[in-house]
C-alpha cells in the first residue's frame, strides 16, 4: 500500500471570491477517500493545527485549513495575525461559511476524493464547525469544546458573534460534540443546552464529556492538555469519520 502523503501550502477560493492560503496533506495513492476541513482556533493558522492536518492525511483522509486571517494579516505569524483578527472582533459568521464552502470545494475537487466531506474544529473553531453543519451540505461535523453556541460572549472578550443554537434544527449531518467537565466556555450547562435543542430538532448526534479535563484539552503544547481525554478523543474522532465519510 501506498503510504505516502503530500503536504503544502496552497490556495483556495474563499467567500467572495477571496483567494485564502491553506495548507494541504493528501494521500497519494488514487483511492477514493473523504475529506476533513480543519477550522483553526482562536490562535490561528499555527503549527498544532497544521499537524492536525498531517495527522488526518496519515489516517486516510484529504485534508486541508483555510487561513481564515488570510485577508486581515497575510503572511504574518500565527501570533500577530491572531491579535489582529482579535482586534476586529473574530471572523464573521457568514465570512467562515463561505471560506468553508471553499474549502470543501477543494477537497470535492481532487481527483482522489468520494465527494464526501466532514468538518472539525476546536475551541472557536469548534463553534464555527457547529455552524458550518448548520449552513453548508457536510457529511460529518466535530465540534471540540465550541463556545458561545447557545450563549452569549462574556462582556470583556473581544469577539463579536452571538449565539447559534436556533440553528440546529438546520444542522445537515451527524455530529461528534467532545468537551470537558470543568470547561467554563462552554459549560456543562451550555452543553446541555445543545444537547436539548439538537433532540427537539430529532437531529443525530453523540456528545462525550470528559472528566478532569476543561478547555483545550486536546493542545499539547498548553498545561491544559490531557493525555487521556486526548487520546480517547482522537479515537472517538477517527471512528466517527469512518463511519460518515467512507
Amino acid at each position: 500500500m501506498d503510504d505516502r502523503v503530500l503536504s503544502e501550502t496552497v490556495t483556495i477560493t474563499g467567500d467572495g471570491g477571496a483567494q485564502l492560503e491553506a495548507y494541504s496533506a493528501t494521500p497519494l495513492d488514487r483511492t477514493p477517500r473523504g475529506g476533513v476541513v480543519v477550522i483553526h482556533h482562536m490562535p490561528g493558522y499555527d503549527k498544532a493545527t497544521k499537524e492536525m492536518v498531517r495527522r488526518f492525511a496519515a489516517e486516510g483522509y484529504n485534508a486541508v485549513c483555510p487561513n481564515l486571517y488570510t485577508r486581515e494579516a497575510p503572511g504574518a505569524a500565527p501570533d500577530d495575525a491572531a491579535a489582529t483578527a482579535r482586534s476586529l472582533g473574530g471572523v464573521p459568521d457568514e465570512r467562515l461559511v463561505g471560506d468553508v464552502a471553499g474549502a470543501a470545494a477543494y477537497l470535492r475537487g481532487l481527483e482522489n476524493s468520494n465527494g464526501r466531506v466532514g468538518v472539525i474544529g476546536h475551541c472557536s473553531g469548534g463553534r464555527q464547525a457547529f455552524l458550518s453543519g448548520c449552513s453548508l451540505d457536510l457529511q460529518a461535523a466535530v465540534d471540540c469544546y465550541g463556545a458561545f453556541v447557545t450563549e452569549a460572549v462574556p462582556e470583556g472578550l473581544p469577539l463579536r458573534v452571538g449565539p447559534i443554537g436556533h440553528l440546529a434544527k438546520d444542522l445537515s449531518c451527524p455530529l461528534l460534540g467532545l468537551f470537558g467537565e470543568e470547561d467554563k466556555h462552554p459549560s456543562p450547562e451550555a452543553v446541555a443546552e445543545l444537547e436539548r435543542l439538537l433532540t427537539e430538532a430529532g437531529k443525530e448526534f453523540e456528545f462525550h464529556t470528559f472528566a478532569g479535563a476543561g478547555h483545550a484539552f486536546f493542545a499539547v503544547d498548553r498545561p491544559s492538555y490531557r493525555p487521556d481525554a486526548a487520546t480517547e478523543g482522537w479515537k472517538l474522532t477517527l471512528d466517527f469519520f469512518a463511519r460518515n465519510l467512507a
